[in-house]
């Protein structure tokens, strides 16, 4: 059996439970196979008080030294993350504390054979730092901005590129960032294409009714509502989506979500007269939010940069298509009309243009569901297992070792 140790700073916890939810996903599917075993590392900054006054570091701050996880033993280190420095000096103070975490896991006796390392910047680098002192294989999985915004700086680019040529093997959660990755001068040869699955049991169509009475969504005649889901921060585009409420009248808006754009939102919402058709939710339980899913009438994503957004098939799942902007591995995963339709354009405009095309052409929600069914998580699994026995084989590991 497999032993890997998951790095990540992108992991959930018992106080933040729906950060980075989609490598947890990802590792819980893996070792669900039975031939993987798995510790997991995910370090937080270091903060001094705990307490929502101090928003996500305040969070940090609470989040449990160790706790289990669907099973899975997880340990958050801390690592300083330096004001005005830290993009440059976080790898160096990540790796630190990863390389401390993992020799503790080995002296207690879980040892490991392989890191798999989410998310090239810090994370990425970090691992390769502390694959190279422990002279252990690494993989490393870039899932959008790692690869798409922030080789736009220099150092974290060299850097970047320096992990991938000691990597063993990357991954890209979709062709557009391997093409990216490759543009930046990664070795081609070494990056596998594994696409997020989505959740069929969790996320699926039943229950639209209840699901709408639940939320207490308006039952008129013409009334259409919409879902934008995730973090409220600049680059999801939700100032578009409630733009777009400007040019359709009869439709109203649920928002998702929590982050520093939300008091900017409701008075954004406040002075375009659309304030009374914008609902917002706060931050979701995914139990709750598929009732989102399931009660709305198309889910919209006016993201600027993603890598594959897991809300898109999350929504399909639950049979409701997308409305979402044509960036990166986007079309990738709305690549058929039962899914539902690409923005024109990313703007307000945009946005409705593209509700509208939902709206004069209705999709069957059950063709919709049924495309979502082909994005299950077993090719991924598997695509993962395979990846890591051909690491091993070529350390001249052959065999995943006896649990």
């Amino acid at each position: 059996m497999l032993k890997l140790l998951t790095f990540s700073t992108l992991y959930p916890s018992a106080v933040m439970p729906s950060h980075g939810i989609f490598v947890e996903t990802r590792l819980r599917h893996l070792v669900a196979s039975g031939e993987v075993q798995a510790r997991v590392v995910a370090p937080v900054p270091w903060f001094p008080f705990k307490g929502e006054r101090f928003g996500e570091y305040g969070r940090f701050a609470a989040t449990p030294a160790s706790e289990e996880r669907h099973g899975l033993a997880v340990s958050h280190p801390r690592f300083l993350r330096l004001p005005k420095i830290g993009m440059s000096s976080a790898p160096y103070t990540l790796a630190w504390t990863a390389l401390r975490a993992a020799r503790a896991l080995q002296r207690a006796g879980h040892d490991f054979d392989l890191i798999d390392a989410h998310y090239f910047y810090p994370d990425g680098v970090a691992a390769a730092m502390v694959a190279r002192a422990l002279g252990k294989p690494l993989v490393i999985t870039a899932r959008g901005t790692d690869i798409n915004l922030i080789p736009a700086y220099r150092w974290p680019r060299r850097m970047i590129l320096r992990a991938a040529a000691q990597a063993d093997a990357m991954v890209t959660v979709c062709a557009a960032l391997k093409d990216e990755l490759v543009q930046l001068g990664a070795d081609g040869g070494k990056v596998t294409v594994l696409r997020n699955g989505v959740d069929l049991q969790l996320f699926h169509p039943q229950g639209r009714e209840e699901a709408r009475a639940s939320l207490g969504l308006a039952a008129g005649p013409g009334r259409f509502t919409l879902a934008s889901v995730g973090h409220l921060i600049e680059r999801k585009g939700h100032d578009l989506v409630i733009g777009a409420l400007t040019q359709l009248p009869d439709v109203d808006l649920l928002i998702a979500g929590a982050g520093p754009e939300e008091a900017a939102l409701r008075r954004l919402a406040a002075l375009l007269g659309v304030a009374d058709r914008v609902r917002f939710l706060g931050p979701l339980a995914q139990a709750r939010l598929r009732e989102v899913y399931v009660g709305v009438d198309a889910l919209v994503l006016a993201s600027s940069r993603e890598g594959w957004a897991n809300v898109l098939l999350e929504a399909m799942a639950c049979g409701t298509p997308v409305a979402a902007s044509n960036v990166w591995g986007t079309p990738e995963v709305v690549a058929s009309p039962e899914a539902g339709e690409l923005m024109p354009q990313r703007t307000a405009a945009g946005v409705a243009e593209a509700v509208r095309r939902l709206r004069a052409s209705p999709r069957d929600r059950d063709a919709t569901r049924r495309y979502a069914e082909q994005f299950s998580w077993e090719a991924t699994t598997q695509g993962q297992i395979d990846l890591f026995r051909r690491v091993l084989a070529a350390r001249g590991m052959p065999e995943f070792r006896h649990a």
